[in-house]
């Protein structure tokens, strides 16, 4: 007859408490093993979410400070577009010149000559005058003048002389010599002569 297990001659509340045991043990073993593990990667792959979560955050905001700094450089760039037409940093003479043949040419007088003259440069800015010689019916040379002073580059005329040329039909037409003046701004030169003086005074005290 075939020995019974030491299990089966235990109670059967013992052997319950027995098996009972097992699988908590087998449970444990389990969590040490599976769970445990598992739980580790999860509360690691949410920390990553988290950082990324966070860095994806921060490049968002990059990018809209970005883009705003794109924005106001581009309306910093028209605004300096629309300044330099007003008062442009260098002479730009033949600017100039076309500037003043264009509101000529609207006015109906004849530019019959000119001729550019050297600057006059003052503290903040430069003026750049161009004697000019022209014809036409008064009222042309009027709308003239005008138009140059509602040019889009800053531009006066001054020393103004008139003659008569000669009657055509019912009109005269006028000869004027005059000086047309348009301004230029010296900022760029202003930095550059400081810069120099401080270069100076630092070489001078060395």
């Amino acid at each position: 007859m075939a020995k019974e297990s030491a299990l089966a001659r235990l109670p059967i509340g013992a052997r319950i408490g027995v098996t009972v045991g097992v699988l908590v043990l087998a449970g444990v073993a389990y969590y040490i093993v599976f769970f445990s593990d598992i739980s580790s990667k999860i509360a690691a792959a949410q920390q990553r979410e988290s950082t990324l979560n966070g860095e994806l955050q921060r490049a968002q905001a990059a990018e809209v400070a970005y883009q705003r700094d794109l924005e106001e450089l581009a309306r910093r760039r028209e605004r300096e577009r629309e300044l330099n037409k007003v008062l442009p940093p260098t002479t730009e003479y033949p600017a100039f010149l076309s500037s003043v043949q264009s509101v000529a040419n609207a006015s109906g007088i004849t530019l019959t000559a000119y001729s550019p003259q050297p600057e006059v440069k003052k503290e903040y800015y430069a003026r750049v005058p161009m004697k000019l010689e022209i014809s036409g019916r008064f009222h042309q040379i009027a709308k003239f003048f005008y138009g140059i002073g509602q040019s889009d580059r800053i531009m006066n005329i001054e020393n103004i002389s008139m003659s008569l040329a000669k009657r055509q039909d019912e009109d005269v037409l006028v000869e004027v010599q005059a000086l047309a003046t348009a301004f230029r701004t010296l900022e760029d030169e202003s930095q550059g002569n400081a810069k120099d003086r401080r270069s100076r005074q630092r070489g001078g005290n060395q």
